[in-house]
């Protein structure tokens, strides 16, 4: 019965290999949840950075058509849209350091409470938010800018204004799909016709105020 048993007892692990392999379990768990929490932090930023773009893509370009419903010069639009670049660039930046600020004090202090005395640098960082945010918005916004730039006539101009601005809506539409694993024509498709909205209704409500106040 000894001879029996005594080979089952080699076989079964030391307590100093049962802790070994115990610890290499737990970081082979701790480095799985790190690559997730790093993934969808990633992610996160990525998309953040995609809807960025895209607010200043159509705020912009809809600031720009409504001052050319009632302004067919070049310059005042453009000057329009620089304005709108501006403003809307450092009020998205700021926005998001007081958003995210407030979340990164609310999960330090449940991190303090639960007693967890690591992991402080995985939280968001505020500033690397607010520069992204306005960042992703300069670049958007910089689109329908540099359509209107170098075109003369007043309707070549609104045509290419829409026709470069609605490429891009749709391209922001597909990555924003894409990141949140929805789908991309359907994103796409409903990206576009809000821009087109957005821009048409901003147009035809400037134009009739304009005539009213004329």
């Amino acid at each position: 019965m000894r001879d029996l048993e005594q080979p089952f007892l080699n076989t079964l692990p030391t307590s100093n290999e049962a802790k070994t392999i115990l610890c290499e379990e737990l970081k082979s768990e701790e480095e799985q949840d790190a690559k997730v929490f790093d993934y969808a932090n990633r992610a996160q930023w990525l998309r953040a950075a995609v809807l960025g773009a895209n607010d200043g893509l159509l705020s912009t370009a809809s600031l720009m058509m409504g001052v050319g419903a009632v302004q067919k010069g070049a310059k005042i639009m453009i000057l329009t849209g620089v304005a709108g670049l501006i403003a809307g660039a450092f009020s998205m930046a700021i926005g998001e350091f007081v958003s995210v600020y407030s979340q990164y004090d609310i999960e330090l202090a449940q991190m303090k409470r639960d007693g967890k005395v690591t992991g402080k640098e995985k939280l968001p960082n505020p500033f690397h938010a607010s520069m992204a945010s306005g960042l992703a918005f300069a670049i958007g916004s910089m689109v329908p800018l540099l359509g209107a730039a170098f075109i003369e006539g007043y309707k070549a101009r609104i045509v290419v204004v829409v026709a470069v601005v609605s490429i891009a809506l749709l391209v922001f539409g597909g990555v924003g799909a894409v990141l949140g694993k929805a789908p991309m024509i359907k994103s796409s498709m409903r990206v576009l016709i809000g821009g087109w909205l957005a821009m048409c209704v901003t147009f035809g409500l400037t134009k009739l105020v304009g005539h009213v106040a004329i």
